[in-house]
């Protein structure tokens, strides 16, 4: 570049610096000198002004920093600056620091400086608060004496205090910690605020679920779980994942949710639920990977029917304690579409346990995720108890703890057996309904004898024996064989369902009065507590009624 246009434009120095370098370097680069040699030498005799010459006592005297200077095995006062003396008073030179120094003890550096004075080297703590609410940041330097004066007479070793006033930074510090964990208990309340206040109880079933929040950051994951009660004694059970963290991953949490148990209240089967949920997780947001497991517990079946969109598999614990595990089938997450999803089975019978719950459970960084499935087994195998207990047990036994890096999403249900009194609170009879219209009269004739064996009150008797007329009437008229008439009893409810061979739907209906039918599904949603219908998988549908039991 040429600099001939410009340079004098520059300052002196600017100037002659841009001259050396249009010229091609420096004097000496030249082989030059700018000023004579005689010159030279008595600049290199001549010695510089530096450090060495500062006075050490004036520098130290004049530094806002606090600086204590101790010396020997009970750390002596040697000396202490002025702003030392103005932040904790006048300090006896030649007192032990323990008695003259108790400042220094509040804030622990008494072990400190018996450490360095034996190690000889520096040490530091950062941001003790002092007495009078200041807080000091202080290092512990490692001197040799003679120190001269009154106490320094004799070679021996010292400890250089200085402490640095980091009170404004302290201050910020705590209260950039009291936001974040503000932030954090805002976030929690908003995760725990999207999940069920309180498990539904099925009458079969016993439940827990346990909920716990990762990490110490403000942000938010997408884990949840439900239980729904379906009718008829069945039971909806769903856990999920939305991947990331923060308020969208909770939003779109928030939406899958209310999405599922709108679909659940239409009783379609497993893989049908998911296929809905898919569609609406491409439209809610399509870069949001959401999995999610949805099963539905039949007691009159014996078996969990499920269906997973690329969740992990769930674990069941017979009455022998043989962990089965739910494989297949499996489809991927929800929202990606173009993929049928299918339904399969796996046995939960009396006395047994299974587990639905998220990655943050049994995935590690250093491991492979089928190693943490494993471990979850081998802690189910031997996780008795309530399900309560068996969450807790769990969580545990899988090292999850508060700081834990992801969250985690439990949900147990037990299948109890029941002996002695509470089984006789748990009853099922069924009956074929071959034939024709003769086999009106021959339901009413069960219904009414297994309905007094099961010593009903005559009230509640009465309207079951009605109920369970209507229903096997209206399939008579509009059903198709095979047809089968099921009275189940539990602790809590009298259920009756009847199930037919024909998939077209019941629905209630006004009759008018020239009307010779449509009265049926009214006159049973009048009288009972709930009433439903649902396609059965192999073709055909169900549709039963419940009434409430008097409380003992």
């Amino acid at each position: 570049m040429n600099f001939t246009r410009w340079s004098a434009r520059l300052p002196g120095t600017q100037r002659r610096a841009a001259a050396r370098t249009e010229t091609g370097g420096s004097p000496a680069q030249r082989g030059e000198s700018s000023v004579p040699a005689a010159r030279a030498e008595r600049l290199a005799d001549t010695p510089a002004a530096g450090v060495d010459e500062l006075p050490a006592r004036e520098v130290l005297d004049r530094i806002p920093a606090l600086v204590a200077l101790v010396h020997g095995p009970d750390h002596r006062i040697a000396y202490v600056n002025d702003a030392y003396t103005t932040a904790f008073g006048t300090r006896p030179i030649g007192a032990p620091a323990r008695e003259a120094l108790p400042e220094l003890g509040e804030v622990g550096l008494l072990p400190l400086l018996d450490q360095v004075l034996r190690s000889s080297k520096p040490r530091t703590v950062k941001s003790r608060k002092a007495p009078g609410g200041r807080s000091y940041t202080f290092t512990c330097t490692p001197v040799s004496l003679p120190l001269g004066g009154p106490v320094g007479d004799t070679p021996g070793g010292g400890v250089l205090v200085f402490a640095a006033d980091v009170t404004d930074h302290a201050e910020a510090a705590e209260r950039l910690r009291a936001s974040e964990r503000t932030l954090r208990e805002t976030a929690v309340t908003l995760q725990r605020s999207l999940l069920p206040q309180e498990l539904e109880q099925p009458d079969d079933l016993r439940i827990a679920a346990t909920y716990q929040p990762g990490g110490t950051d403000a942000a938010v994951g997408g884990d949840w779980y439900d239980v729904i009660t379906l009718g008829g004694g069945r039971t909806a059970l769903v856990i999920g994942d939305v991947m990331g963290r923060g308020v969208r991953a909770a939003a779109v949490m928030g939406q899958l949710r209310t999405a599922v148990r709108a679909y659940a209240r239409l009783d379609l089967p497993p893989h049908e639920v998911l296929q809905l949920l898919d569609g609406l997780a491409a439209e809610i947001d399509a870069s949001q990977i959401a999995t999610c497991a949805y099963a539905v517990h039949d007691p009159n079946e014996g078996s969990l029917v499920y269906a997973s969109a690329g969740h992990l598999p769930i674990l069941v614990r017979d009455e022998n304690g043989t962990i089965h595990r739910a494989e297949e089938p499996t489809g991927p997450p929800l929202g990606t579409g173009g993929w049928l999803h299918a339904s399969g089975s796996v046995p939960l019978g009396p006395g047994s346990t299974a587990v639905l719950y998220t990655d943050g459970l049994v995935e590690r960084r250093s491991e492979d995720i089928d190693e943490g499935v494993a471990a979850l087994e081998r802690a189910l195998a031997g996780a008795t108890g309530t399900p309560q207990v068996v969450c807790d047990r769990l969580i545990r036994a899988l090292g999850v703890t508060a700081d834990h890096d992801d969250d985690v999403a439990v949900l147990v249900l037990q299948q109890p057996s029941r002996t002695g009194v509470h089984a006789d609170l748990f009853r099922n009879a069924a009956l074929e309904l071959l034939g024709g219209v003769e086999a009106a009269p021959r339901a009413r004739a069960f219904a009414t004898g297994v309905l007094a064996s099961w010593r009903f009150p005559p009230e509640l008797h009465d309207l079951g024996v009605l109920a369970a007329s209507e229903l096997v009437a209206n399939s008579l008229q509009h059903g198709t064989p095979p047809m089968r008439l099921r009275l189940r009893r539990t602790d809590r409810r009298l259920i009756i369902e009847v199930t037919d061979g024909d998939d077209h739907l019941p629905r209630r209906r006004r009759a008018e009065p020239a009307d010779e039918a449509g009265r049926g599904i009214a006159i049973v949603a009048t009288i009972a507590s709930n009433w439903g219908s649902r396609r059965t998988p192999g073709g055909g549908k169900a549709v039963w009624c419940e009434f409430a039991l008097p409380r003992a």
